[in-house]
């Protein structure tokens, strides 16, 4: 079992900049990746970053190049997302997954962590 716990959301202004962190406990893989998703209301569950425990390898989505950096620290076992210039679509629920590296898809992540609430307004 994996249990994720997210944290870092909140209320902010377009422009501004947002940290997130997801600290992972229990059984770890280190082929697997940590990954972060957002759905914002009335929308699918999108993928926005992942990074691989054992060498920190990592991939975005289209959308989060350039504005977000995911990143890891492995002896907290402990995934970040920096996300900066923050615009008002960014306003989603956040989540923190654990599946196998290079998956897009939320239907192959196993373990959650709770949605956290990024809000950011005009």
């Amino acid at each position: 079992q994996v249990q994720l716990v997210a944290s870092g959301g909140g209320l902010v202004q377009a422009g501004d900049s947002l940290r997130l962190s997801c600290a992972a406990t229990g059984r770890t893989f280190n082929t697997y990746g940590t990954g972060w998703f957002r759905q914002a209301p009335g929308k699918e569950r999108e993928f926005v970053a992942a990074v691989r425990s054992s060498d920190g390898l990592y991939y975005y989505g289209d959308y989060a190049k350039g504005r977000f950096t995911i990143s890891r620290d492995s002896a907290k076992n402990t995934v970040f997302l920096q996300m900066n210039s923050l615009k008002v679509e960014d306003t989603a629920v956040y989540y923190c997954a654990v599946g196998p590296f290079g998956a897009t898809s939320m239907r192959s992540y196993e373990y959650w962590g709770q949605g956290i609430q990024v809000t950011v307004s005009s």
